[in-house]
């Protein structure tokens, strides 16, 4: 009987190469840090097996091209977009796609200059950065404006389309925006829609859904609601996502930390009695109420404190 193995006896252990590459671990730290998001989360997990059974079929040469994972993040702001993006760029390190894994946020102020012969170092000096890891385009429509016949953004499309292109093994682009803009954005430039290979919807949070972020919020600073706070806290989510300028998670963000700041001023008002653990804990219901949502029905703070 023949010993020797040939190239189709050859096998690998899919589990044992998922284990050593450490993926689960970010994947649990995705599932800890954003509630909600299935599908979302699906597609980053299909992502990363893709990856993975790439990695194993070159190791029993069957060689093909490097998958592209150039992508496009939609939704409204204070959706994940960008926790998903740094997470993915470490999947993609850890899988061995990318070298560094680090994530480069930018908008179109840095990549667009507003001159002639400016445009192209700026580009290039975000791309250089970025290589080895994650680019992520927020508001990326904004590159793109046909309605002004010197605006230097499609410079800066030709130059990304190349990179996206010749760079794919060391390089994931991704494009981020409201859904509607995106759509017409890549209509306008069908080379980049060509390139990206995974178009990912972030859906609005549930109230129940922004209820639990708040808890994460606030657990993540060693405060936490009381009953009553909890209870406030759902009528405002509730009214909040009525008025204009909601963004989600940031919106909850920022209501928590005016609860926060209404708390402190709460217990300096009554600082004739010592304090427990639990005063300096505990976000009730008053620090809540006091929002100019319950009283005024509009948001606290300039609206573009929910944007931010």
């Amino acid at each position: 009987m023949n010993s020797q193995t040939t190239p189709q006896d050859m096998q690998v252990d899919l589990e044992s190469e998922f284990r050593a590459s450490n993926v689960q671990e970010v994947l649990d730290k995705l599932d800890r840090e954003l509630v909600g998001l299935k599908p979302v989360k699906t597609r980053i997990r299909e992502i990363a097996a893709l990856l993975l059974v790439d990695r194993l079929r070159k190791q029993l040469n069957l060689t093909s091209a490097t998958p592209t994972l150039h992508m496009n993040f939609t939704g409204n702001p204070g959706t994940g977009k960008t926790t998903v993006a740094v997470r993915m760029g470490e999947i993609l390190k850890r899988l061995g796609y990318v070298r560094e894994g680090h994530l480069v946020t930018v908008t179109r102020d840095d990549l667009v200059g507003q001159y002639i012969g400016h445009t192209a170092p700026k580009t290039k000096e975000v791309i250089k950065k970025a290589m080895g890891g994650v680019l992520f385009i927020d508001e990326a429509y904004y590159l793109y404006k046909p309605e002004n016949e010197r605006d230097y953004g499609q410079e800066s499309i030709e130059i990304l389309l190349q990179v996206m292109e010749n760079n794919r093994d060391d390089l994931v682009v991704i494009l981020a925006g409201y859904k509607d803009k995106m759509d017409r954005f890549f209509l306008s430039n069908p080379g980049m829609r060509s390139r990206i290979a995974h178009h990912i919807d972030f859906p609005d949070y549930a109230p129940a859904e922004l209820l639990a972020i708040a808890k994460l919020m606030l657990a993540g600073l060693n405060y936490r609601f009381s009953a009553e706070g909890e209870q406030a806290f759902a009528e405002y989510i509730d009214l909040r996502m009525k008025l204009p300028h909601f963004a989600n998670a940031r919106s909850i963000r920022n209501a928590l930390d005016r609860a926060r700041l209404r708390q402190a001023n709460r217990l300096f008002a009554r600082r004739g009695r010592p304090l427990t653990k639990e005063d300096l804990m505990t976000i009730e219901a008053e620090d809540v109420r006091a929002s100019r949502v319950f009283q005024e029905g509009r948001p606290d703070g300039d609206a573009a404190d929910d944007e931010s």
